[in-house]
């Protein structure tokens, strides 16, 4: 049982102002696995003055010297990643081999990319006469999810550290174990006082008091689509920067060559990873019209292969997050049903032999764009299957949403594949499985504004001054 009653608020672990407790439950066995304090205003406060504080000196800092915290916070992380893995599958039910591997990996990538990108980041550069300075912006607010809690908070940390800001971090209260692992692996690493403070408790509580404080410069939110929106106003009356990352109902086209059935097979089984709570998932799964009973008998069989259970086993698939995640993705299934759309894998209820736990069965349909189930973010195992005619009309059916955050491409002619992506109107595509910790990751149209990772995730975390005659 964990108790994490106390928030890290300039150097120190101190008691909320006002005492208020929450259970974390395990999603698995749906038994109380720890309790948290929930913050209030105060707890803001306190935090925002920390890190304004110790803004004034660790915006000065030398490059050599972010980079010596850094790479102290790397071999804290290396040294307690057993830890993470292990409060991962506890607090948001992670299997276990996801959790000490893709879940745990995600921060520590995140962590090299910053090293590396902050070793040759032109923080000046001269333009004739004139010197463009990067500078941090001040003090940021990371407000972050429960779907992937290294992956999502490191990718704010790590950059907001190297650049020179200070911050105050509230992590989710559905999966707030990994982030007070994290607060204490850079406690020990050495990080300045006031420069990294944590609050944890409530998004509308700790959401809107951060958003609207008049002295935080900037907010940087993970989330879904109608919290974005609300910190938007939030932030509207000071005037700070707001970094969103939101929903996405991405699309993943196959193309129509010998190599359909492996790689419908190989999207249907990603779909179906953490559980089907990943905001970049490819939930839309487009291919061709023709060839559908090929692609029904691999989807099947990818699908019904997912093994489903324990996450401390060697299980492909935990439960979703909560009561609350399993009864949406429940109601989803279920109006998918209601609106026709083929049910060829999964469906209601818990899988098979399970009677406790917020599981799923892997789920899928053959269904058409219009369908709520192709256009609403499920965030759960549920995958739809739409045919296309020709290439033309995939392109069309992948644009037709009100997201744009990822995509994906597959086929063995990589200058098709390329040519159909660059016309997808989305914000990171992986072709044929490319992955790259540098790329910028962020959507178009309602899936946020701003760019993370790599030298684009330093970007958001820096002001432009122009430095006229300085030459």
């Amino acid at each position: 049982m964990r108790d994490y009653r106390n928030f890290y608020i300039d150097g120190q672990w101190v008691a909320p102002v006002e005492p208020k407790t929450a259970d974390v439950i395990n999603p698995a066995t749906e038994a109380v696995a720890g309790t948290i304090s929930l913050g209030g205003v105060a707890d803001v406060n306190k935090a925002v003055a920390a890190a304004r504080k110790a803004f004034a000196s660790w915006s000065q800092t030398t490059r050599e010297q972010r980079l010596d915290l850094l790479l102290a916070i790397q071999a804290e992380y290396a040294r307690r990643q057993t830890e993470l893995g292990d409060a991962i599958i506890e607090e948001m039910g992670a299997p276990s081999s996801l959790a000490h591997g893709f879940h745990v990996g995600l921060g520590a990538g995140h962590l090299q990319t910053a090293i590396e990108v902050l070793r040759d980041f032109k923080f000046d550069e001269p333009h004739g006469a004139t010197m463009i300075a990067r500078e941090p912006i001040g003090v940021c607010a990371l407000i972050t999810p429960w779907n992937w809690p290294m992956n999502q908070t490191c990718v704010k940390i790590f950059p907001a550290l190297a650049t020179g800001c200070t911050m105050i971090l509230k992590p989710p209260q559905l999966a707030p174990f990994s982030a007070q692992i994290l607060a204490e692996i850079l406690d020990t690493a050495g990080v300045p006082a006031g420069v990294f403070n944590m609050v944890q408790g409530s998004g509308s509580v700790i959401g809107t008091a951060l958003s609207t404080h008049e002295d935080v410069d900037m907010v940087s939110f993970t989330g879904s689509e109608p919290v974005g929106v609300q910190i938007q106003k939030d932030a509207a009356t000071t005037i700070k920067r707001v970094g969103l990352e939101l929903g996405g109902k991405s699309a993943f086209i196959v193309l129509d060559d010998d190599a359909l059935a492996a790689n419908v097979a190989g999207a249907t089984g990603g779909m179906m990873g953490n559980s089907g709570q990943t905001c970049s998932a490819g939930s839309r799964l487009l291919v061709p019209a023709s060839r559908m009973d090929e692609v029904i008998a691999a989807s099947k069989g990818a699908a019904d292969a997912v093994t489903v259970g324990d996450p401390t086993g060697n299980v492909a698939m935990g439960p979703v997050v909560s009561k609350s995640q399993y009864n949406i993705i429940q109601d989803y299934i279920q109006q998918g049903l209601d609106e026709g759309a083929t049910l060829i894998a999964g469906g209601l209820g818990r899988p098979e032999g399970i009677d406790k736990g917020w599981f799923v069965k892997p789920t899928v349909f053959v269904g058409t764009n219009d369908m709520l189930i192709a256009r609403e973010e499920i965030f759960g195992p549920v995958l739809v299957i739409i045919g296309y005619d020709d290439i033309d009309h995939a392109v069309e059916i992948a644009n037709d949403s009100n997201f744009g955050l990822a995509g994906y491409v597959s086929g063995t002619d990589v200058d098709q594949c390329r040519a159909v992506a660059r016309r997808m109107r989305t914000g990171w595509i992986s072709i044929n499985g490319g992955f790259d910790f540098h790329a910028p990751f962020g959507g178009y149209k309602r899936s946020g504004n701003g760019r993370e990772w790599g030298e684009h995730g330093f970007l958001e975390y820096l002001e432009v001054k122009s430095l006229l005659g300085y030459a």
